[in-house]
C-alpha cells in the first residue's frame, strides 16, 4: 500500500482548473517516489520548464529525494519546436547522469490551457541505488537523458525511437522496421543491466499513425512469447517526423514475476491477449495494463466509460489480491481534455481517501469509440 503521501491535492497556480482534481502531488512507496504531472506559469517553454522542475525539486525534497535521484521523466510538449529549449533546461538541471526520459507531442490542452510542457517523474529516495545503464559501444544519447536508470531490481528505460545507437543516426523505414529497431535497442539495454525482455513488466507505446497499430502489434508480440508486459498504446506525435513509434518500458528482475488474468464480468475465466497481459505482479508492485471502457451503450459518454474502465481495473486489482488503497500512480489518456471533469466524477468514486498521483494526457486512443484509457501501478 502507499506508505508516505504528500499534499492532499495538487495545487498549481498555473492550473486553477486542477485545484480540486483527484490527484496527490507525490507518493513514496517501495523504494520509489512518484510525482504527479506538473505544469507551471511562464511566457515560454524555458520559463515554464524551469519553474516546473523547481516545483518538482521541492516536492522531492519533502519526500526525502532530489532531482539528482530522478530515475524517469515523462514529458508532454505542445510543440516539437520547443524541443531544443526544453533540452537546454534539462541539461542545466541534470548536467550529469540525467534520468531516462520519454517525450511526446500532443495537440490537446495540458493541465492548464496556457501550459506548453508538463512533466511527471519517478525518483529514488536519497541513499538508494541509482545506476546509469548504457550498452557498450553506444554513443551517449543525442539529448540530455540516459537510456536506462537502474535501482535495485528495477530498470527504467527511456522512450526509444528508431535510431542506430552506435552513431545516433535515424533508422528510417515502415512500422515493422522501426518496431524491430526499437525492440532490438531495448534488448541491448536490458542485457547491459543484467536483464532480458522477459523481465519487462510495463510498456507504453506511442505511435504516430493509428493505421499502423496492427503492424506494430505483429512485430511487438514476437519478442514476448509468453506473459507479455502490461501495456498501453495511444496515438501521439513524436519529436521527429522520421519516427513512427516511441516505446518506454519498466523491467523488474523477479523470478516470481506473475501474469494476472482477471475473470470476465460474468465470472468466467478471463484470457490474456497475445499483445499484452492485463496485469503483471513483480515483487510488491502490480502493473496494470491500460484499459478502455467503451461499450455498445456508452458511446460518447466520458463518465460512463470511465466507470467501466474502473470496473475492469478493479477486477485486475482484486484478482491479484490488491485494492484501490494500494494504487500509487495512474496514467489517464483522455481524447478530449475539456471533459476531464466528467472523467473525474467517476474516478473520485473508487478512492475512499488519499488519491494516487496521476498524469493525464490528451491524446487519441486506438479504439475508434474509446474516450478514456487508464493504467495503474499498485504496491502492497
Amino acid at each position: 500500500m502507499r506508505l508516505i503521501s504528500a499534499f492532499a491535492l495538487v495545487s498549481l497556480t498555473a492550473a486553477p482548473s486542477l485545484a480540486q482534481s483527484p490527484v496527490r502531488a507525490a507518493v513514496k512507496s517501495d523504494g520509489l517516489v512518484y510525482v504527479s504531472g506538473v505544469v507551471a506559469a511562464g511566457s515560454d517553454v524555458t520559463m515554464q520548464a524551469g519553474t516546473a522542475i523547481k516545483q518538482i525539486a521541492a516536492t522531492l525534497e519533502a519526500q526525502g529525494s532530489s532531482l539528482a535521484n530522478v530515475a524517469n521523466v515523462s514529458v508532454v510538449l505542445k510543440s516539437a519546436a520547443d524541443m531544443a529549449p526544453l533540452n537546454a533546461v534539462f541539461a542545466k538541471h541534470w548536467p550529469k547522469d540525467p534520468p531516462a526520459r520519454t517525450t511526446i507531442i500532443v495537440v490537446q490542452p495540458l493541465a492548464s490551457p496556457e501550459a506548453l510542457v508538463e512533466f511527471s517523474v519517478t525518483a529514488i529516495p536519497t541513499g538508494g541505488e541509482r545506476v546509469v545503464v548504457q550498452p557498450a559501444g553506444w554513443l551517449k544519447p543525442p539529448g540530455p537523458y540516459s537510456y536506462g536508470i537502474k535501482t535495485g531490481n528495477t530498470l527504467f528505460l527511456a522512450g526509444l525511437v528508431s535510431r542506430n545507437a552506435s552513431d545516433n543516426t535515424n533508422v528510417t523505414g515502415d512500422m515493422m522496421v522501426q518496431t524491430k529497431t526499437v525492440m532490438t535497442m531495448a534488448g541491448s539495454i536490458l542485457e547491459a543491466a543484467g536483464m532480458s525482455l522477459a523481465d519487462v513488466v510495463s510498456s507504453r507505446v506511442f505511435i504516430s499513425d493509428s493505421a499502423a497499430f496492427q503492424t506494430m502489434n505483429n512485430e511487438y508480440r514476437t519478442y514476448f512469447p509468453s506473459s507479455p508486459p502490461a501495456r498501453a498504446t495511444v496515438k501521439a506525435s513524436l519529436p521527429s517526423e522520421d519516427y513512427l513509434i516511441e516505446l518506454a518500458m519498466i523491467a523488474v528482475k523477479d523470478p516470481q514475476r506473475k501474469q494476472i488474468v482477471p475473470p470476465n464480468a460474468d465470472g468466467t475465466p478471463g484470457r490474456a491477449g497475445a499483445n499484452l497481459s492485463p496485469a503483471i505482479l513483480a515483487g510488491r508492485r502490480l502493473y496494470v495494463a491500460g484499459m478502455t471502457g467503451n461499450t455498445a451503450t456508452n458511446k460518447g459518454d466520458v463518465k460512463a466509460q470511465t466507470e467501466e474502465v474502473l470496473v475492469r481495473l478493479g477486477r485486475a486489482l482484486t484478482a491479484a489480491g490488491y485494492t484501490w488503497t494500494d494504487v500509487v500512480e495512474a496514467t489517464a489518456f483522455l481524447t478530449d481534455m475539456t471533459r476531464m471533469a466528467e472523467m473525474d466524477v467517476a474516478y473520485k468514486a473508487v478512492f475512499p481517501k488519499d488519491f494516487p498521483v496521476r498524469f493525464t494526457i490528451g491524446t487519441p486512443l486506438m479504439g475508434a469509440d474509446g474516450l478514456v484509457e487508464i493504467m495503474l501501478t499498485a504496491v502492497k
